[in-house]
Formats: C-alpha cells, structure tokens, sequence
C-alpha cells in the first residue's frame, strides 16, 4: 500500500481544513517545499497536494509553490484543486506532476472526465467526495443524488483506474475513517485501485486498509498533529 502524506495550500502556506471548511482554518506551516523535505525525510515517496485557493475560485495562485515542489524532486506528486480544464491538466504534467485529481468537475462535466481519461490515462485520477453516501461538489457544499459507489462504477467505465474516496463526515476530525466504506468499494468496483482519504488516525487503520487492498492512504491532520509518525506508518505498510 502507498502512502501519500498531505499537503493543503492555501496562499502559499500549509494548512488543514475541518470537513472542507474555510472558516475552520490551521495553517500548520509557511513554507511548503521543508515539509515536503520532512515527508521525504521520513520515507516517503509520494505527495497528495491540494490547491485550496484553486478549489475554491479556480484561479492558479499557488502556481509557483507547486512547481518549486515538483522541482524539488524526490516525491511522486498528485494535485488536485481547481483542475477543470485540458489546460490546467497540462500545466501540471509540464511541471513534473505524476497525476492530475479532478474532483467537482467529474460530477458536473462527466464526458470531458471521460475524454481526459482517454487521452491522459494513468495521468489522471478522480476524487469523490461523499456525504451519507452520496457524492458531494463544489467544496462539499452541493450533495447530488448520486450514490458514491454507483459514481465509481460509472467512472470505471469510462476508463478510470484510480479514485480518491473521501467520506467528508471522517476528513480532518480524527475519529477514524470509514473502514466499511473502502470493504464495499473494493467488493463493489474492482479494477480500480481506491485511495482511502479522510480520518485515518491510528495506525490498526492503517493494517486494515492494507489488509483489505486498499492501493494507498493520504495522511493528513494525524501527521499535522502528531498522532501519527510518518517513518512508522511507511515501515508498517511496507513490511
């Protein structure tokens, strides 16, 4: 199983945020690139990074920071955050960038998601984001009356082999994360290797997700806030 230790942006900094909220806010750190030093320090060989402003306006302002952190080396890195267009996809790749995440624009544009998968393949994984079950958009603000797994059964479909699952209720409030959920997923729709996101706190998590197949798991706030060594994690999933 693969980690992917987080890295949030907003403004240039570090930062978490409780359940998507903006006004819920800790920056952790104000320079990106050293903590991506320390994930890289502490094993790691892959980055989940979010664009938070990009999420939410769409705009590119944390442009330079991830291209100083793809320049840096040494991490496989995915981004997601704002992507909804051809372009936006390749000014990533160009810098260096492993795979593209889009996220609210599978939901409300599923033939471009199609297209891009197509074209980018491996390049490009989905994010799902769901709430009770259904798959939410726009920051998590808009809940469609699709079900999760159902989405994912579509995305498969259409020639999707990587999705990002998070179940919003579990994202940064550190009480565990939905271990039944990623069983179901990886019953329901095989063939597609899950990322488990949101809550994961402890370490017996950790073996069960890898018990179960789940291919990776984004660390998030339990790093942030110490309930979890990185370097331990790495050694347990690897062993």
């Amino acid at each position: 199983m693969q980690l992917f230790p987080a890295i949030d942006l907003r403004g240039g900094k570090v930062v978490r945020l409780t359940q998507g909220d903006y006004s819920r806010m800790t920056v952790y750190g104000e320079d990106p690139c050293a903590q991506a030093r320390e994930f890289l320090a502490a094993g790691a060989k892959n980055l989940h990074v979010v664009d938070l402003d990009g999420a939410k306006d769409g705009t590119l302002s944390n442009y330079d920071t991830i291209a100083a952190l793809a320049k840096q080396g040494g991490l496989y890195i995915e981004v997601g955050g704002g992507i909804r267009t051809e372009e936006r996809i390749e000014t990533y790749l160009s810098l260096g960038v492993g795979r593209c995440i889009l996220g609210s624009v599978a939901v409300t544009d599923f033939a471009f998601t199609a297209r891009m998968l197509k074209k980018y393949g491996d390049k490009i994984a989905v994010g799902v984001d769901a709430k009770d079950g259904y798959v939410a958009i726009h920051g998590w603000k808009e809940v469609s009356a699709e079900p999760g797994v159902d989405f994912c059964k579509r995305l498969a479909a259409a020639g999707c082999t990587a999705i990002i699952y998070t179940d919003i209720a579990c994202d940064g409030a550190m009480r565990g994360t939905n271990l039944g959920l990623y069983r179901t997923l990886a019953k329901e729709v095989p063939g597609v290797a899950f990322t488990a996101s949101g809550g994961i706190s402890s370490e017996a998590e950790l073996l069960e997700l890898k018990k179960m197949g789940t291919a990776a798991a984004i660390l998030g706030k339990s790093l942030y806030t110490g309930a979890l060594d990185l370097a331990r994690c790495v050694q347990l999933v690897q062993e």
